[in-house]
């Protein structure tokens, strides 16, 4: 009966960034307006989305079209950031994407 060999294959993994998916603005859009639809009372997951966004877009063109330093936009759209109405609408714009409202 052979033996069992004891070396286990060892798996890589790597973490998920969904920055690396958005691709094109429709993509982008239909990510935030997932947030908006499925969380709309998480700001702080808001605002990272908007963060994976800039990102996927480059982060230091979006801070320069926003009018904001890299720095602080990189805080504002952490996970842990509390970002005003004002910068949201700057990155929005910033973005190419529009925050819209609609009967709830």
């Amino acid at each position: 009966m052979p033996r069992a060999s004891s070396k286990i294959a060892k798996i890589r993994t790597t973490p998920y960034d969904v920055a690396e998916h958005l691709r094109t603005p429709e993509e982008m859009a239909a990510y935030l307006d997932a947030w908006l639809d499925e969380a709309p009372e998480d700001a702080a997951g808001i605002a990272k989305a908007l963060g994976d966004i800039a990102r996927a877009k480059g982060m230091s063109q979006v801070a320069k079209d926003a009018g904001l330093s890299r720095e602080s936009l990189y805080r504002a759209l952490s996970g842990d950031g509390n970002p005003s109405f004002a910068t949201v609408l700057k990155v929005a714009r910033a973005l190419g994407v529009k925050l819209h409202a609609e009967a709830a």
